[in-house]
């Protein structure tokens, strides 16, 4: 289903609630998993990325598959390969077939799991024979996925030695990481972490606590309406102002951008409002962020502001290249940006004519979908191709931006 996006004719306050947190809600539910006698947890993302784990956590199936969901892919490869007597072939969509998961499956063989590959080595899909581990010690090279060491993470307390994993090199997407201790740690499990070594302990997991908390990632694309002047302001819910999510950082980068945020009193929510910004060059090192990497750069070109972001060394291996499909879909739009080393993109004001009706692919990539959709403040009209996606992470997008005054209809 293709979307032509037609903006708003004028501008005004929008209130909202952003979706609860996917990152949250698989950890929590692989945390779940590995609680003696927990049930489902309470409150949880509603979203096909957290579907996925749900179906494959309560299927007794031998055939696994999460479709597109790596998250899934990476917690559920370490959960299926410690679970006792279970074997399991885990698959998923041709683009997870393209995605490596060879750093996970050395570091899980090194532990004594049975891992094999039954396609090309190195990527899925896997038949996991699951048997107990009795843990150690594992090394990692600090920039790659966080996933494959948080999936580490969290199976570590059922291993009879505990874990100890060293990270070489300066980790990426650290605040994933440290998401994964604390609720861990929540969750009754001691968790050190010193000079890139984290060490878990043998435990054992008490009831899972009750996370309520919104998705940062999702609010980036408010604060880019915000930006280029799509809304008056926004009121987002759901949003804790003492999150460990890593992307909550966004306020703060969009405070460079020209939005303020100011949260209400109960701390579960803020409002966001444009104000004039004069930076005439952004620079932003988004390693602990990458996620937020289309979000600034189509803010950055649709407000006319030149760029450079790095620490986008993960970005080629997410559900498609990234940095190619933002260099490839920008330059429609009439932006000729650069891509340096598979790890940094940068726009230094070049432009060339747009296409005469700019459609932009969304690779099956619902971060592709969400970024681009507030460029029809400067391309009325544009078309977002495949526009179901979001469903992966803001079923909801669409009917939110209905609700801004957007008018959103069906194209071919």
């Amino acid at each position: 289903m293709n979307f032509k996006i037609t903006p708003p004719p004028h501008r005004r306050h929008i209130e909202l609630d952003m979706p609860l947190s996917k990152s949250i809600s698989n950890r929590a539910l692989l945390i779940n998993a590995l609680t003696p006698g927990a049930g489902k947890p309470a409150t949880l993302a509603q979203c096909d990325d957290t579907d996925a784990m749900i179906s494959a956590l309560k299927s007794d199936s031998s055939d696994i598959n999460i479709g597109a969901a790596g998250t899934a892919m990476r917690f559920l490869t370490a959960y299926f390969a410690c679970l006792e007597n279970r074997t399991v072939r885990i698959d998923g969509s041709e683009r997870m077939r393209h995605r490596q998961i060879k750093p996970l499956v050395d570091a899980l063989r090194s532990l004594g799991a049975d891992i094999e590959y039954l396609g090309e080595e190195g990527y899925p899909p896997l038949k996991i024979n699951g048997k107990t581990l009795s843990g150690g010690e594992v090394e990692l090279a600090a920039d790659i996925s966080s996933q494959y060491i948080s999936a580490l993470m969290m199976i570590a307390p059922v291993m009879s030695d505990g874990l100890r994993i060293r990270m070489n090199g300066r980790p990426t997407s650290m605040p994933y990481i440290i998401m994964t201790m604390m609720m861990m740690m929540r969750s009754g499990i001691s968790v050190f972490l010193s000079d890139n070594t984290i060490t878990i302990e043998h435990g054992r997991y008490s009831n899972n606590p009750v996370y309520h908390e919104g998705d940062w990632s999702a609010a980036s694309y408010w604060y880019e309406l915000t930006a280029a002047g799509a809304v008056a302001s926004v009121t987002a819910g759901n949003l804790v102002r003492s999150s460990f999510q890593g992307d909550s950082a966004v306020a703060e980068i969009f405070n460079n951008l020209g939005v303020d945020t100011s949260f209400d009193l109960s701390g579960n929510g803020l409002v966001m409002t444009e104000r004039n910004h004069d930076t005439a060059f952004y620079e932003c090192d988004l390693s602990g962020q990458p996620d937020l990497a289309q979000t600034v750069a189509v803010t950055c070109c649709i407000c006319n502001k030149p760029f450079k972001l790095t620490g986008l060394g993960t970005l080629p291996h997410k559900e498609t290249d990234r940095l190619a499909a933002l260099h490839k879909e920008l330059l429609k739009l009439g932006y000729e940006t650069t891509v340096t080393d598979n790890n940094s993109i940068s726009w230094h004001g070049k432009t060339v004519s747009p296409d005469h009706s700019p459609r932009i692919a969304t690779y099956d990539d619902h971060r592709m979908a969400m970024s681009f959709a507030p460029a029809a403040m400067r391309f009325p009209g544009i078309v977002i191709e495949d526009a179901e996606v979001v469903s992966k992470s803001y079923p909801d997008f669409w009917n939110d931006l209905r609700k801004a005054g957007f008018k959103i209809e069906e194209s071919a």
